[in-house]
């Protein structure tokens, strides 16, 4: 399956990926960070599945989300009739479950299921019973129980059932996690959930303030941002899965279901720019506990719950997606310096506090803190936005956000109220953009480089004008988008910097496809020079690369017309967000 061939549901707790075909491939439970019970999606169906179809159709003919919803319904056309398949994932009230209601749509149709439960990433096979009629699977800490009228017979370490559904019947299966020590959990009703899930869906969207005229693709992307929250602890994941490649058949694959602090901040700017502060309330008092303790210690990672420990290991024992190897866990940039996140974070609680979010005397001490770490190593080289795996560099961008962490305080203090050295921090904003202004700018070329002393270009730098370091007319600002439309465009799209199979930006072999956010910067920045139509023209395409179901990877490699990265990806959906905000 092609990584665009899948749709997520999910309980913003955890997320699945059914494919086109009816399977299940990726399911990690009880949280986006747990080993999955699926992982198909990174080895064979060896590693674990679950498919729901009618006998002998291999894809599905349609399938879309109900309204403005995370219910997925997957129809498919038989000789003998149709029958649609409804797919979600309930808001929890203990235990997570997935939901599978096939509905008889017209005529009889003959309906096959195949399950096979692998815990630890596909390596264990549980021990299963059946028990009251339902079957139970067993392994170490996890229990599944899997409820449905619907008699299995196992074999071959599968599951295995064939029956038939007619028009108006609709049959239901309740697959349930909960722990190996616990007792059987309760058993829901699939139809009042769908029902509930559905309200609550629908109640949700209607608080988006998105009025314009891409409001399908808006309302799409900020669902799959809300469904890529961990609702119990406010945290946001940049994706919800592991090691899908950005270089088919290469190594660049990574864990990505984990709080990167710019990721988080990004997606509640677009969040609170479509009117949920709910969810900036939540992320803030998230980021009060997650940071907590020394300035120093600030990590540009966290688990859902705040946790700092993310080793990176890898799992010999899956192939990888279409054979992309290794395939990873955990996240070994945890340990980098990103001194680009500083200004995310200090951006993000401003925006929230010039969007009507109670003001949080806390919030702006751990602020201070952080700044009082700006202060003192701004000027060091890091591993900037893009986490390359080589030397550390003075990357421009990663000073300009230090810029921004300075430039966002003292408008707290100037606009709010708060207190602080506002007179030091001045001098400091000047000096970090002299100097960002005489080192990372080439003025024969006329524009800002990849980091201090490069010839290099950098999709990065697009942000410049976005977050107000240098107005959109500036001489220089005009430079560099011209050089990055004339030196990293790649059928149309932007690439995130030069990348070769020889190249060490970034330390590791291959290429890569485009970065979709970059592109979505370019409209952004297009639209603010005014070259509306050009930024539709783009716009337009961009959104002609989501799925059938509004959803986009990481990445778009033009070499092979595909999505690439992992998927769905927030730092893709954030910036359509505000592209459409800034064309409307």
């Amino acid at each position: 399956m092609r990584i665009e061939d899948y749709a997520l549901i999910g309980d913003m707790q955890s997320a699945a990926l059914v494919g086109r075909d009816g399977s299940i491939d990726w399911l990690c439970l009880p949280r986006f960070d747990s080993p999955s019970c699926f992982a198909a999606l990174l080895g064979s169906e060896r590693n674990g599945h679950w498919w729901l179809g009618p006998t002998g159709r291999p894809m599905a003919d349609r399938r879309r989300y109900r309204d403005e919803t995370l219910i997925l319904e997957s129809e498919y056309d038989t000789p003998t009739g149709t029958v649609r398949v409804i797919d979600f994932m309930p808001p929890r009230d203990r235990n997570p479950d997935v939901v599978r209601i096939v509905e008889g749509v017209s005529g009889t149709v003959e309906m096959s299921t195949v399950i096979r439960i692998r815990f630890d990433y596909g390596r264990i096979v549980p021990w299963v019973r059946r028990t009251n009629g339902h079957l139970q699977a067993v392994g170490g800490p996890d229990s599944i129980w899997l409820h449905s009228p619907v008699p299995l017979k196992g074999g071959d370490y599968a599951h295995r059932a064939t029956f038939h559904v007619k028009e108006g019947e609709r049959v239901a299966f309740v697959f349930t996690w909960h722990p190996s020590h616990e007792p059987m959990p309760r058993l829901i009703s699939a139809e009042d959930h769908l029902v509930q899930t559905e309200e609550l869906w629908a109640e949700w969207v209607e608080q988006c303030t998105y009025k314009g005229p891409w409001r399908e693709a808006v309302v799409r992307s900020l669902i799959t941002l809300k469904a890529l929250t961990y609702a119990p602890t406010g945290g946001i994941v940049a994706a919800p899965t592991t090691s899908l490649p950005e270089d088919l058949g290469g190594v660049r694959n990574w864990d990505y279901r984990f709080c990167w602090l710019r990721d988080a901040t990004m997606t509640l700017d677009a969040l609170i720019g479509a009117g949920y502060l709910d969810e900036a309330a939540a992320w803030r008092t998230w980021l009060l506990r997650a940071i907590a303790g020394r300035p120093q210690d600030l990590q540009i990672m966290y688990g859902v719950a705040g946790e700092r420990r993310l080793p990176e290991m890898e799992l010999g024992w899956l192939a990888g997606y279409e054979d992309s190897r290794p395939v990873r866990i955990g996240n070994g940039a945890v340990e980098q310096l990103q001194l680009d996140v500083y200004g995310e974070v200090m951006n993000c609680l401003y925006l929230a506090r010039t969007s009507g979010l109670a003001p949080d005397d806390r919030a702006w001490s751990i602020g201070r803190e952080l700044l009082d770490y700006v202060e003192d190593h701004w000027d060091e080289p890091d591993e900037g936005l893009w986490e390359v795996r080589g030397p550390r560099r003075h990357f421009t961008h990663s000073k300009v956000m230090c810029w921004v962490a300075i430039d966002r305080a003292i408008r707290q203090v100037e606009n709010f109220g708060r207190t602080g050295p506002v007179e030091r921090w001045k001098a400091l904003r000047a000096q970090i953009h002299a100097e960002i202004c005489d080192k990372g700018y080439d003025p024969v070329r006329n524009t800002f480089t990849q980091s201090y002393g490069s010839a290099e270009l950098d999709a990065s730098l697009l942000l410049i004008p976005i977050v107000g370091f240098l107005p959109v007319d500036d001489p220089r600002v005009r430079g560099t988008v011209s050089a990055i439309e004339n030196e990293l465009l790649s059928d149309g799209f932007v690439l995130r910097y030069p990348v070769a199979a020889d190249n060490d930006v970034d330390g590791l072999p291959g290429g890569e496809g485009a970065f979709l956010a970059c592109s979505f910067w370019l409209v952004e920045v297009m639209a603010m020079q005014g070259r509306k139509d050009e930024a539709c023209e783009l716009f337009d395409r961009l959104l002609t690369l989501r799925n059938d179901v509004g959803l986009l990877a990481e990445e778009y490699d033009p070499r092979y017309g595909r999505l690439v990265g992992n998927f769905p990806q927030a730092f893709s959906h954030v910036p359509l967000v505000h592209a459409a905000r800034a064309l409307s």
